[in-house]
């Protein structure tokens, strides 16, 4: 799938405006884009009174590694702020045997661009772990060590965890979801690889539970609940 660039047609005023940056799971490959879990996320959030902007804005690309997300947002150069800013990327890296060292350079140049993009504020970005795609059915029968990709795919994630630690971004970890639900094949898309709309249903109602994408509903709620 080629790089999305999505803005919504008739923004509603004061709605929250959202940017979401990644690759193949960010841009909802072989689901229905309205099916890609920011999209699922914006709805759950704005049926609990949080304004969202939707369509979701995205920059991805399936395929892509941190350094050709780098690229592609300097492309796209989305304009203004954002209110919230998600990231999810390097898979690819850990795909094509590129270093964690130059993963973890690379990463924390993408959360920095990521916190730029948003006001400044750490707080308003939301990062997320990379899934296990050796847990796939792609992955049973790839070919390859499930148990290594495992091993450097958690490698890989407590490398962008402590990235955000040390600049304050919110981290969620969905591998475990995509480990705990490897056996149900409505989890995974026809294409065997990627998740299903299901599967990203889990995310984002994990994603209401953290970080500011979780306040957001908290704050929603509570509003809802005081009103009555």
């Amino acid at each position: 799938m080629v790089a999305v660039i999505t803005a919504p047609t008739n923004p509603l005023p004061h709605a929250l405006r959202y940017l979401a940056l990644g690759d193949s799971y960010t841009i909802g490959e072989s689901v229905d884009p309205m099916q890609r879990w920011p999209e699922q996320w914006a709805r759950l959030a704005d049926a609990q009174g949080a304004r969202i902007e939707q369509p979701v804005t995205v920059i991805a690309r399936t395929g892509w590694t941190t350094d050709e997300l780098l690229q592609g947002i300097e492309a796209a150069d989305p304009p203004g702020t954002w209110d919230l800013v998600s990231l999810l990327i390097g898979v690819n890296n850990q795909y094509r045997g590129r270093s964690l060292e130059n993963f973890g350079t690379e990463y924390t140049r993408l959360a920095k661009t990521a916190i730029h993009l948003a006001h400044g504020e750490a707080g308003s970005v939301q990062a997320l772990s990379i899934p296990d795609w050796g847990q796939t059915p792609f992955g049973a029968a790839c070919g390859r060590d499930v148990t290594q990709i495992a091993h450097e795919i958690d490698a890989f994630n407590a490398c962008a965890k402590a990235v955000c630690e040390d600049l304050g971004i919110a981290f969620l970890d969905i591998t475990a979801l995509t480990r705990l639900h490897s056996a149900d094949p409505r989890m995974h898309a026809e294409d065997g690889l990627h998740p299903s709309a299901q599967m990203y249903q889990l995310w984002a109602k994990a994603l209401l539970f953290t970080g500011k994408f979780g306040r957001l509903s908290l704050r929603a709620r509570e509003a809802h609940h005081n009103h009555e």
